[in-house]
């Protein structure tokens, strides 16, 4: 009964851990993300996608080599802090135009090279959690 007791708080700590990641995420941005998405806006479905399995990745590489909730917690925040920071190095050296913007606009490519971006970070990332 433990173990099962043990998986279920598991489970619900990386659902919440998974929803404030795109709280925050959704935070960063000057636009509302679901506005975008009942609209159609492809750019943001591709890159708020990205996000999620960005996170994903990151959050379940950290649950699999943690058997701690805490220190899974612990090293799914460095690598958020990863993916934060990816996000502003990619807006850094894309001079010229502004990310969120393009994506407000619906730049499919835009959209989906910030997809790229977050999910190689996250993988980059994910190899560095012990």
């Amino acid at each position: 009964m433990t173990v099962v007791i043990n998986i279920l708080v598991s489970v619900i700590f990386i659902i919440v851990l998974q929803l404030l990641g795109m709280l925050i995420f959704s935070w960063m941005t000057p636009f509302k993300d679901m506005e975008e998405l009942k609209n159609g806006n492809v750019a943001v479905g591709l890159a708020l996608g990205g996000k999620f399995l960005a996170t994903a990745i990151i959050l379940g590489v950290a649950a699999y080599t943690n058997s701690s909730i805490w220190f899974m917690a612990i090293w799914f925040a460095v690598g958020y802090v990863c993916l934060v920071a990816s996000y502003w190095i990619f807006e850094l050296v894309t001079i010229g135009f502004k990310i969120s913007d393009h994506l407000k606009q619906g730049n499919v490519a835009v959209g989906t090279l910030l997809c790229m971006v977050f999910v190689g970070t996250a993988f980059a990332v994910s190899s560095l959690i012990i």
